[in-house]
């Protein structure tokens, strides 16, 4: 008769495919998460112990992150959630992204001289109609196989009975502390005192536990339907908002087939428009797949790096936005032809201005807050998710009575194109606001392949995602362990303004001296930047391996499929 430690034994045993008993591993031996909060790891890790799979502990990462973590993301924002089924092989992108309201016009932002103003950051009118509540839903109901009720249960807890205020939250609530005195709703949540909580101080959000509360309920019927919706938007509107009931009746999720570009035996997927992170990735590996970086002195290979970072987001401000509404010549900027056109701009002698580059075209004249978290499942089923109300708590205004901090991503699109929004970038005609549309968006979730590893990563960091991924990337291609890529000092060029910001430590004063000599207008930061959040599978030695960015408060888990065996049985 079998013992409960040999039943245990052997289910694992059966869990596991005869290629990995045979030494080649098809399945990962382990389940990982890394988040930004340590509380949704914890919560998520609680959930595969529960039998759920990578979508039901995403569902319920975003919820305890939208909770614990509301200067990065919350359930008013939006985001890109990446996905692989093990089961089919597929991988897809859930499109999440915020619309602008149906009243949105194309100048709502600019003052009577034409010029942009704060209304895109602040205040209800800064806020576009949000995707995260759709997304649990589908998570939930088209991948998961657990209840929304079930996966939603930590969050509703947390909400109700507080988190503990850390250094992080001070400083963000520190920056926009006078937003957030400026509505009382919001203010009694996140403030104590009307200033900036001290440490340990607890915040409760009883109204927002009952929204999570009515999403599990109801699904989208608790978010989006007149009857869930009415109040919000006669609150909203009173306040100076422009959301109306068809707004959110007429939300709508959308799959989209990921950018996939190829580098030196790598397989690289990353988010497809209104991201512009796959595009821009795909066109900097494509630029750099031209030179052998690996045989190149640090100055040469940081000054070849910077030059396509340059081109990359030369094409973004020019090409890209809302594939809904504007055509995005996804096969012209990844033809082989275009990035030839650009080599032809690259000297290793010196560095190209970018003001001798093509002007992008414009009429006219025109987040730091994001978060990000890995999974990895047993089965091999994995989500990269990167989410965002973009600026720290988003645009300050929590909707009365439902306790939902609304995006102020409205600051993505080209208020007026050519001029820069918040994160200094500058776009065309092509991310102009229109009623409906998406706005264009740096957020970069990315799996990384090759028949020896699989990596999971992502990262906030506003203009500045695609390059963290970018060095990230190059860093875990490179053989680098989770940590190493999680805590990767970091640089970037993001093409105008045309200068190389750098984190201390990320260049050594002898590069930095190169790269002076190059031509590069360099920038050290007075703080570190990202969050990033990274797992890996290593399919030669059967590890799986999980970091969080030492930047952050994040945590990181990895649960041996035994323990799942083991939880299963108890």
């Amino acid at each position: 008769m079998l013992t409960r430690s040999g039943l245990l034994s052997l289910l694992f045993t059966l869990l596991l495919p005869a290629a990995v008993l045979a030494g080649k591993w098809t399945a990962p031996p382990a389940a990982a998460i890394a988040s930004a909060h340590p509380a949704a790891t914890e919560a998520g890790m609680r959930i595969l112990r529960q039998g759920g799979n990578a979508f039901d502990a995403a569902v319920t990462v975003t919820a305890v992150l939208a909770v614990a973590e509301p200067y990065s993301s919350g359930i008013g924002g939006g985001g890109f959630y990446l996905l692989h089924k093990a089961g089919d092989g597929l991988t897809s992108m859930l499109d999440a992204r915020e619309r602008a309201p149906f009243e949105a016009t194309r100048d709502m932002y600019l003052d009577s001289d034409g010029e942009p103003t704060s209304a895109s950051l602040e205040g209800p009118l800064s806020a576009g109609i949000p995707g995260i509540p759709a997304a649990l839903v589908e998570l939930a109901n088209a991948h998961g196989r657990l209840p929304l009720q079930q996966t939603l249960q930590p969050a509703i807890e947390i909400a109700s009975g507080g988190f503990a205020v850390d250094e992080h939250y001070r400083r963000m609530a520190n920056m926009r502390l006078e937003l957030l005195q400026r509505y009382p709703q919001t203010a009694a949540i996140f403030l104590h005192e009307n200033q900036v909580p001290p440490l340990g101080h607890v915040v409760r959000q009883p109204d927002l536990a009952g929204t999570l509360s009515r999403i599990a309920a109801y699904g989208n019927t608790g978010f989006y339907s007149p009857l869930a919706s009415g109040d919000m938007v006669e609150q909203i509107r009173r306040d100076g908002g422009i959301w109306s009931l068809s707004d959110l009746a007429g939300y709508r999720l959308l799959y989209r087939e990921p950018v996939t570009t190829h580098y030196r035996g790598w397989r690289v997927t990353s988010a497809a428009p209104p991201s512009s992170g796959g595009i821009a990735l795909a066109t900097m590996f494509a630029i750099l797949s031209h030179y052998d970086l690996e045989s190149m002195s640090e100055g040469q290979r940081y000054h070849h790096i910077i030059e396509a970072m340059r081109h990359a987001y030369r094409d973004r401000a020019e090409y890209l936005g809302d594939p809904d509404h504007v055509q995005v010549p996804v096969d012209k900027l990844l033809s082989e032809e275009h990035v030839r056109s650009k080599l032809d701009w690259i000297s290793s002698d010196e560095a190209t201005p970018s003001a001798s580059l093509p002007p992008v075209p414009v009429e006219g004249a025109r987040g730091t807050d994001t978060t990000h978290f890995s999974i990895l499942d047993g089965e091999g089923n994995r989500v990269s998710a990167t989410l965002s109300i973009n600026y720290p708590f988003g645009s300050g205004y929590v909707i009365p009575g439902t306790g939902i901090l609304l995006n102020d991503e409205m600051d993505d699109f080209s208020a007026k194109p050519g001029s820069p929004n918040g994160y200094g970038l500058v776009g065309a005609e092509a991310n102009a606001i229109a009623p409906g549309k998406r706005p264009l968006s740096s957020m970069s979730p990315t799996f990384l392949e090759h028949e020896e590893r699989l990596v999971i990563l992502g990262t906030p960091g506003g203009s500045r995602i695609i390059t963290m991924v970018l060095l990230g990337a190059l860093e875990a291609m490179r053989g680098g362990t989770a940590e190493q890529v999680a805590s990767l000092r970091r640089l970037h060029h993001q093409y105008l303004p045309d200068r190389v910001v750098f984190e201390e430590g990320a260049i050594s004063g002898s590069v930095a001296d190169e790269l002076t000599l190059l031509g590069h207008e360099l920038q050290q930061q007075e703080s570190p930047y990202g969050n990033m959040q990274v797992v890996i599978w290593d399919k030669e030695i059967g590890q799986v391996d999980a970091a969080s960015d030492p930047r952050g408060a994040g945590s990181a888990a990895v649960l041996p499929r035994l323990s799942v065996a083991r939880a299963a049985a108890n």
